[in-house]
């Protein structure tokens, strides 16, 4: 009967506390700046609608200071969304993929030629 350890592809006693620390320090780094952009991505709209209100406030526009907080849901945005990409898409024409290819007459221009000036080796022997 064989071993799991065979097939297993990493040596675990390679494996020191110098790397073990360094994909800790990695990880956490990682799992950090997720939570800081997290945090960020949550606060920016709360700052942006107090900062609204704020305005509003100072304009003494009592209506449009009450609306100034309620942003639109996640839903209705991605509704709205879809509704556009699917009236954009239908304004395009539909053509048939066919792809006709013919041979052109006159096969020499200057570009074709500078390949044979650039392949030229016996002109430095």
């Amino acid at each position: 009967m064989t071993s799991i350890i065979q097939y297993f592809p990493v040596n675990l006693s390679e494996i020191h506390s110098q790397h073990v620390v360094m994909a800790v320090t990695g990880y956490s780094i990682v799992f950090l700046s997720f939570f800081l952009l997290a945090l960020l991505f949550s606060v920016i709209p709360k700052f942006l609608s107090w900062n609204i209100r704020r305005t509003f406030d100072d304009e003494g526009d009592k209506v449009k200071k009450a609306l100034a907080g309620n942003m639109i849901p996640g839903e209705v945005s991605a509704a709205i969304s879809m509704a556009i990409s699917l009236y954009l898409d239908e304004l395009h024409d539909q053509e048939n993929a066919i792809l006709t290819i013919r041979k052109v007459g006159k096969t020499y221009s200057p570009w074709n030629s500078k390949i044979y000036n650039v392949i030229n080796t016996n002109r430095f022997q």
